[in-house]
């Protein structure tokens, strides 16, 4: 496949998203990388999640912008790059990029005067067809650029890891993460409380030297750290107490993550360590697991899409299933 244009100099890559929308985008960063490595690539992103993409090799400049903030940038001076790829469909944030760059690509926005004015559109998939991290690769691919891998990107410093190893209780041998709570608008992910507890009791009890360490953000923080007291000094708790790159530094650092689908195991995607995912069915696998990740051991809710909802209880998915990958991960 041959670009579809002349080599640009300087790309805009403007994704206003979640964690997990956030890192889904990175196959489309790098095929962009890969297919222009002189370009200069700039990406602006949620003002909270664009600490994301800090050190990654193909980004030249981190930016936050929202779609709030997008009507009033971009009205003095001329175009400051090449080509603007506009994930999403806030129409503020398309306006913004054709403002400042001279071709666009973006979705279709179900706005035919708008959509004329883009230099490549992409229909947006049905709901549930397409693994998450191939729609962005939509526009890269409308572009002609050909794809470079499917992994997720992630990049923990020297720096980042040594503060981890310090943090980290130092004797604990393995050290195992839960991410037990997804974000409250997707609270059917969840999976039961008391299942935790009993995959956090097999944990211990096969493992005498195993140290439970509980991941998250400030929301779930107070019910995490009263669950968690039922383990006693066998179970630390992150959760709300560090900035997000520094609970990802922390995850890389972990023997094993055991996780629902949520922000953090995207990052965890991105990352070397074995970890568990657990998928509602109405959220399967098959569109939100890691691509070309090794050591990504997947345990889907037993009923097919086709006979589930958000309704569906996440607690049919069994102990017994989730404990069976644990101990696959694990070496068991």
């Amino acid at each position: 496949m041959t670009p579809a244009v002349d080599p640009p100099q300087r790309i805009l890559v403007i994704n206003v998203s979640r964690i997990g929308d956030t890192l889904l985008v990175t196959p489309a960063l790098r095929a962009l990388a890969t297919a222009w490595p002189q370009a200069r690539i700039s990406f602006f992103g949620h003002p909270r999640r664009v600490e994301i993409m800090q050190h990654l090799p193909f980004i030249a400049e981190l930016g936050a912008i929202t779609k709030l903030r997008a009507p009033w940038l971009g009205r003095l001076g001329g175009a400051r790059w090449d080509i603007a790829l506009v994930f999403g469909f806030d129409r503020a944030l398309v306006e913004y990029a054709l403002r400042v760059a001279r071709r666009v690509v973006a979705f279709r926005q179900n706005d035919a005067a708008l959509d004329a004015r883009l230099f490549r559109t992409a229909e947006r998939p049905a709901f549930q067809t397409l693994h998450a991290a191939r729609h962005p690769l939509l526009l890269t691919q409308a572009l002609g650029v050909p794809d470079a891998g499917l992994r997720l990107a992630y990049q923990v410093t020297d720096a980042e890891k040594a503060w981890a190893r310090s943090t980290l209780p130092r004797d604990a041998k393995p050290l195992v993460g839960f991410q037990v709570a997804s974000f409250p608008t997707k609270g059917y992910r969840d999976w039961p409380l008391e299942h935790f507890a009993s995959l956090g009791e097999r944990l211990l009890a096969q493992w005498p030297d195993a140290q439970l360490v509980f991941l998250g953000g400030s929301l779930e923080r107070e019910r995490v750290v009263q669950f968690a007291q039922r383990f006693g000094e066998r179970a630390t708790v992150f959760a709300g107490r560090f900035s997000l790159r520094q609970s990802a530094a922390l995850m890389s650092q972990l023997d094993l993550y055991v996780g629902v689908d949520t922000g953090p195991t995207h990052i965890m995607g991105a990352l070397e360590p074995p970890m568990v995912a657990l998928y509602h069915c109405y959220s399967p696998s098959r569109v939100l697991a890691p691509l070309e990740r090794a050591r990504c051991y997947v345990v889907d809710h037993p009923r097919d899409f086709a006979s589930c909802s958000p309704e569906t209880p996440m607690g049919e998915i069994s102990v017994d299933a989730v404990w069976a990958r644990v101990r696959e991960a694990l070496g068991a």
